[in-house]
């Protein structure tokens, strides 16, 4: 079976955005509340314990990502049987992972006092606290979540999207209003285990009848069992890289600076997020088409099919890096007030970890699609070692700036470099992967200059208003940074070639 990659890319498109405009909005109006109303410490608390659960999950092994990629093939083959075997599996696993997750989170209770440097508030138990926390990761795991490989398999985030859509607004309405009217923290938490509940009953609901074909039953081959461990291993060493990057990153900033600080770095990194969570939404509507191209075409084809796709989406990332240089300072100072600023350095350095985050997205989607997580282990391990060491060092003696430029170096040395190095020696070919260091080094060039014009503009807007410099500014990078980005590429090979590519997928739509 061929997916309908272009229809479904454009459906998980629309939806995604949906999604991440109420799952980014409402948080957003959540942190703000919860500044207002309890204090900065109740924000540095919740981004403690969600990179302490983040850690957790480590014993998920990054099984979720292995199986989905074992359905490519059996998709499109029309081979039910393995399907419904693979299914089985996923759900014996994550009743064990659920399982682990509890017992791990329960032998670290002890430990919360030692990662929190200086003060937390006094009127609340953070056991109590993290014990919610740790039942909300807990019951993810164990009700119906491994349904949802069959949705990402088939390309149908779209649908993971509606369902998220809804529990999710369901989830900060009921958080608002336990801030605003009762001004409890312990209700406000008390809601997000609900809210996991419906989300992961409506998946099964969904999944039933749009796949009803589709149960746990039946025992795969040796040889897929093989296939999946050895994935499984390597996404192991992968996701300690992911956690490593951003968990620990909060982690060591609580216990060098405090939860004031960590509250104030998380409302800066909260942004980051946000914008790589809109961008986001274009690799995963991307993941399961590309893995089906990955079965049925040669690395040649795939390889042009990249470049294309990596052009666009590293000028949308150049642009919002732009954005976030103009934008940033006086948007949390209009959000959290003048004395929940980082310095500008600091903010400078948030936009260049947020821009090396982007170089290596389109990479990792054939990452996936080519299941090359084995190959990544000693690149994996390699940046998680010298991320969680750097931030360390680095943290100890520089505070804020040491903890983002110690992210910022293994992201491109370790990551980009060699995790770039890896993929092209072991699916595209040895010979193509300098051009490709090449191209992203001219992305990075013009990005730069682009950025260094567009700055000089709004640094000619003298305005004491600061919603309507805000505002200006933000007319600017909606229109200056796409008019140069067009004439300094409009004669290049790569951009004619990708607005024909473009122009060929919106025709077949129609």
């Amino acid at each position: 079976m061929q997916l309908e990659v272009v229809k479904n890319t454009r459906r998980n498109l629309i939806y995604g955005f949906i999604n991440k405009i109420v799952t980014l909005f409402f948080p957003f109006i959540t942190r703000t509340i919860i500044i207002r109303k309890l204090g900065e410490q109740y924000l540095g608390l919740d981004g403690l314990f969600t990179s302490i659960l983040q850690v957790l999950n480590l014993s998920e092994f990054g099984f979720s990502t292995a199986i989905v990629y074992s359905m490519y093939k059996p998709i499109a083959e029309d081979d039910s049987e393995t399907i419904c075997a693979l299914l089985a599996i996923y759900k014996k696993v994550y009743k064990i992972v659920g399982l682990a997750i509890g017992g791990i989170g329960l032998i670290l209770m002890p430990f919360l006092p030692n990662l929190i440097g200086g003060t937390y508030p006094k009127n609340v138990n953070i056991y109590i606290l993290y014990i919610i926390y740790l039942f909300n990761t807990i019951i993810s795991y164990m009700l119906f979540v491994y349904k949802t490989s069959i949705l990402n398999a088939f390309q149908r985030e779209d649908l993971i999207s509606n369902i998220n859509t809804i529990s999710k607004s369901f989830l900060y309405v009921f958080q608002i209003a336990a801030v605003l009217l009762v001004e409890s923290y312990y209700v406000y938490l008390l809601v997000l285990p609900i809210s996991t509940i419906l989300n992961n009953i409506l998946v099964s609901i969904v999944v039933k009848k749009n796949f009803p074909q589709y149960v746990c039953k039946g025992f795969v081959s040796k040889e897929i069992k093989a296939d999946i461990k050895i994935k499984v291993a390597g996404l192991i060493v992968q996701k300690l890289c992911s956690v490593s990057r951003n968990a620990f990153d909060s982690i060591f900033v609580s216990i060098f600076l405090g939860l004031t600080a960590t509250a104030i770095y998380n409302n800066y990194f909260y942004v980051i997020t946000a914008i790589t969570a809109l961008t986001g939404i274009i690799s995963t509507a991307l993941m399961a088409g590309v893995g089906n191209h990955v079965a049925i075409n040669d690395a040649k084809t795939n390889l042009d099919e990249m470049r294309k796709i990596d052009f666009v989406y590293m000028v949308i990332g150049g642009w919002c890096s732009i954005s976030l240089c103009c934008l940033y300072q006086p948007f949390m100072e209009l959000w959290m007030g003048e004395k929940c600023l980082l310095p500008n350095a600091s903010m400078i350095l948030f936009v260049i970890y947020f821009y090396c985050l982007k170089i290596g997205d389109v990479r990792l989607l054939y990452v996936s699609a080519a299941g090359l997580w084995w190959e990544n282990k000693f690149r994996s391990i390699a940046e998680a070692l010298a991320n969680i060491f750097l931030n360390y060092i680095l943290g100890k003696y520089y505070g804020v700036n040491g903890i983002i430029c110690a992210t910022i170096i293994t992201i491109l040395l370790i990551n980009f470099l060699y995790g770039a190095k890896i993929v092209f020696d072991n699916y595209f070919g040895k010979d193509k992967y300098l051009g490709y260091i090449i191209e992203h080094i001219k992305y990075a060039l013009v990005t730069f200059v682009v950025g260094l014009i567009t700055s000089w503009l709004i640094s000619l807007i003298l305005i004491d208003n600061l919603i309507i410099c805000l505002l200006l500014r933000m007319l600017i990078c909606c229109t200056v940074p796409f008019f140069l980005y067009v004439i300094i590429y409009r004669n290049t090979d790569i951009y004619i070639k990708t607005r024909e590519w473009i122009q060929e997928k919106i025709m077949k739509i129609h």
